[in-house]
């Protein structure tokens, strides 16, 4: 069942968290929406640029819309992840999105304004949903590399002004967290103070935490036991955050990093400890399984177990 994001964010407000899971491929949205199935929990579906010019924008919507026929209990949206204007305005040229977002966050507050007012009219005009981007991550995200030292959190002040002169849905915010796996350095955790502060701007107004992902050093560990060479020093967002960054008006939780790292330890260890085998779908299928499980998990940190039967009734 498709649901829009501001149905799920008036219903999750302060109490559980969206899972905004980005895909690729199709073992990774199987095992999302069977996760979802089975966890009975609300989700987005995300595509990116990188993702649209790997798959096809067509080929990755026709397997979402396959999935949600094999798990007809799936409630979850679709959403364009990153789009600039000329993603944009491809993906609004057909049906199938639920919601975009325009990410001019690079840009002068002016002109992120500009770019996403205007995507805002034209969204609206189809019914679709905007996310937009206040503040500048680090890391990498898709082919996009930000040092830290270009990082920005975002101003309280310039997040309502923001809210107010585009009219967009939801808003990404900086408050400490970067895309890829080096999330943190030293004892660095979300700015929870500065998110209380942004809430407190914005009332009841959704608001998205990128870089989400938590990079379980077991999983970089297990990586490179089996011939990998990922850095160890990777930190990603702890539970403990999460949940206090719902109860501050976070709706949507974006997860990208842990799907790589999971997708990379399933396979590294397989063709290591099974060097005869070459089938794809055997490996395959292990994926799969563990997506879905590592993705039960998310739905229980984000309290979002059972809450698909509301929309459902």
């Amino acid at each position: 069942m498709k649901v829009s994001p501001k149905v799920l964010f008036d219903k999750c407000y302060q109490s559980y968290g969206i899972a905004a899971v980005n895909v690729f491929t199709m073992e990774q949205v199987i095992g999302l929406f069977e996760a979802a199935s089975v966890a009975k929990a609300p989700f987005i579906v995300q595509l990116t640029p990188a993702a649209r010019n790997y798959a096809d924008s067509r080929m990755l919507l026709a397997m979402i819309l396959a999935a949600a026929e094999r798990f007809p209990q799936a409630v979850y949206a679709v959403h364009l992840d990153h789009g600039v204007e000329a993603h944009i305005l491809d993906a609004l040229s057909v049906s199938g999105y639920d919601s975009v977002m325009i990410d001019a966050s690079h840009d002068p507050f002016e002109e992120n304004v500009r770019k996403t007012k205007k995507i805002v009219q034209e969204a609206h005009s189809k019914g679709v949903f905007v996310e937009a981007e206040l503040g500048v991550l680090s890391g990498v995200e898709d082919d996009i590399t930000i040092d830290s030292k270009n990082a920005k959190y975002t101003d309280p002040d310039q997040a309502l002004a923001f809210v107010q002169q585009t009219n967009c849905d939801s808003l990404a915010i900086a408050v400490g967290t970067s895309h890829g796996a080096y999330k943190f350095s030293g004892a660095q955790r979300i700015q929870l103070d500065l998110l209380y502060s942004i809430k407190k701007k914005l009332p009841r107004f959704p608001l998205v935490l990128h870089g989400g992902s938590a990079v379980n050093p077991a999983e970089i560990e297990l990586i490179n036991r089996f011939g990998g060479t990922l850095g160890t020093h990777a930190a990603g967002v702890p539970d403990d955050d999460i949940r206090a960054a719902i109860k501050l008006g976070v709706c949507k939780i974006n997860i990208a990093t842990d799907i790589r790292l999971l997708w990379t330890r399933t396979h590294r260890k397989f063709f290591a400890t099974r060097p005869d085998q070459f089938d794809p779908t055997i490996p395959g299928k292990e994926f799969i399984q563990a997506f879905k499980e590592f993705m039960i998990r998310k739905f229980e940190l984000f309290n979002a177990q059972e809450k698909s039967l509301i929309f459902l009734e």
